[in-house]
């Protein structure tokens, strides 16, 4: 059987377009190569913001849903120097409209999921290749489609029909860890780091904390100017969480030692990240067949931008279709010529935020960011 709409990964993306399409009455099949719903840890928050991720939702018919479990208080804010000088603080009142409140990406997920029809959504099917109108699947499968929609990820396979752009390495290198339950096991470090997001940026290293719905407070420590490899190099043993946190506190020797006290009270999770990104304002020549959405078309630093632009992408790929529900190639035309001019400004950003990151005076240049004069 022929499916109209296939659109490979369950992501925010993947799902906002599905779900947008069914509240149009077309149908869709969402491939997914994670087994369940459970299988895998979808990551730590999101913040939503007005104009693009809140509006997909709104488009998606879910935007009470989404208010009664975002979190306004995660919009809260701590930017700190390494020797421990406070230079931002911004509380979020309680009445305060909620332009970018933090969500849990599991819940916001299990959100889009629940809007679905059960058959929606297929999992344990890894795409291994797509060619002449069929997908071909890990486990010997395979389904033919009108319309393929990559929503894969950074690693799409998809991509590769449309362009031979990759993503590539951007000189940082993440390391996540956590402390879990922090108000009961670590009161002291739960009121220094706050309700939100705590930064802490020096020359060329930086520390971050964000507050989780669930009580973990994930810590994500960012090593700028490093290479592909510097995990091998970097003499922190993985496979040793105690053993790596020791390593990790070395690397952020001369820091204040509230900082370096974040690192020691996490636990076994110590994580990897190579950040890699995608040319900003990558295009290609429209196909009447396929496309792409999300990380699977612009890949951008982590620095807020890259969930929103996939859940707008994925709501306005589904207006798109809904408007010419005969016409997918006008469809994707339409879509495409949007989302290419709307992601290149945001992936401009976020290259700029990147920079003053990995920038020697980086605490300074985000406070000009965030209180221009």
């Amino acid at each position: 059987m022929t499916i109209a709409i296939a659109i490979v990964g369950a992501g925010l993306g993947g799902l906002a377009l599905a779900r947008v399409l069914h509240v149009n009455g077309i149908d869709a099949v969402v491939y997914e190569r994670e087994s369940s719903r459970g299988a895998r840890g979808q990551g730590g928050m999101l913040d939503l913001h007005s104009g693009t991720g809140q509006q997909a939702l709104r488009e998606a018919g879910l935007i009470r849903q989404f208010h009664a479990i975002a979190r306004r208080a995660g919009q809260d804010l701590r930017l700190l120097e390494p020797d421990g000088t406070l230079l931002l603080q911004e509380d979020t009142p309680d009445d305060a409209p909620l332009e970018r409140p933090e969500v849990d990406r599991g819940d916001l997920r299990d959100l889009l999921l629940d809007s679905l029809p059960e058959h929606a959504v297929r999992w344990g099917h890894a795409l291994e290749s797509a060619d002449n109108g069929t997908l071909h699947f890990a486990d010997g499968s395979s389904a033919t489609y009108e319309l393929l929609v990559g929503a894969d990820g950074a690693q799409s396979r998809v991509r590769p029909l449309l362009t031979d752009a990759r993503p590539a390495h951007t000189g940082q290198n993440v390391v996540e860890l956590g402390i879990p339950d922090i108000d009961r096991t670590h009161p002291d470090l739960a009121a220094m780091v706050g309700r939100g997001n705590y930064w802490v940026l020096g020359n060329g290293q930086s520390l971050s904390a964000q507050r989780n719905g669930d009580g973990r407070v994930r810590i994500y420590l960012s090593f700028h100017h490093t290479a592909e490899d510097w995990f091998a190099t970097s003499g922190i043993p993985f496979g040793d969480p105690a053993a790596a946190r020791v390593r990790l506190i070395e690397l952020f020797a001369g820091w204040h030692p509230r900082f370096t006290a974040l690192i020691a009270a996490c636990d076994d999770t110590v994580l990897p990240r190579p950040i890699t990104t995608l040319p900003v304002g990558l295009t290609w020549p429209s196909r009447p067949d396929v496309t792409l959405l999300g990380d699977a078309a612009h890949l951008m630093p982590p620095v807020g931008q890259g969930a929103n632009m996939a859940l707008l992408d994925g709501a306005l790929l589904g207006l798109a279709l809904a408007a010419h529900p005969d016409d997918f190639p006008a469809a994707v035309k339409e879509y495409e010529r949007e989302m290419f001019e709307r992601t290149s400004a945001a992936g401009r950003q976020s290259a700029r935020i990147q920079d003053i990151l990995a920038s020697p005076d980086a605490s300074r240049k985000m406070l000009a960011f965030f209180q221009p004069a």
